[in-house]
């Protein structure tokens, strides 16, 4: 939040040991944006965390990140350290806001999109920031959630 770690909650929809597999599963299947891991058939993953994850269920318990505070409904969706430790200088404006639980990237092609264009999406989101904006990407993150395209 704002360039500080804070503790981010959500449902578990991987296997307890899937930090240990990544890299094995890295080196034989990446579906993601040339920057960030991304699997369609990702094998950490449990049965129950494919539904979890196809309809955004896995995202709900940030809702208590966002009483307390720590996030917004709409903003760009929270890095892990490690990606922030990538950024180039200008993608670090991403922190200027607070992360939010939907946004731009997301109801606009979800893991589907590339690196850039996600960063695009969020820096336009940045610097464009609108009452506006926030309610339309509410309106199609419903769209998004019950026709999950690009939810993996």
């Amino acid at each position: 939040m704002r360039g500080e770690p804070f503790e981010m909650l959500k449902f578990r929809s991987m296997v307890p040991h899937a930090e240990s597999l990544l890299d094995s599963v890295r080196a034989t299947q990446d579906d993601g944006n040339g920057r960030l891991f991304k699997s369609h058939l990702d094998p950490r993953i449990t049965r129950v965390g494919r539904v979890l994850r196809r309809f955004s269920l896995d995202e709900l318990p940030q809702l208590v990140n966002v009483v307390r505070g720590e996030m917004s409904l709409v903003g760009p969706r929270p890095p892990l350290q490690s990606e922030v430790d990538g950024y180039e200088t200008d993608v670090i404006r991403r922190l200027h806001v607070k992360p939010g639980l939907t946004g731009l990237w997301q109801v606009s092609g979800r893991s589907d999109l590339s690196w850039e264009d996600s960063v695009r999406l969020d820096l336009s989101y940045v610097d464009n920031w609108s009452i506006l904006l926030d309610l339309q990407i509410l309106w199609r993150t419903v769209r998004a959630v019950t026709k999950p395209e690009g939810a993996y």
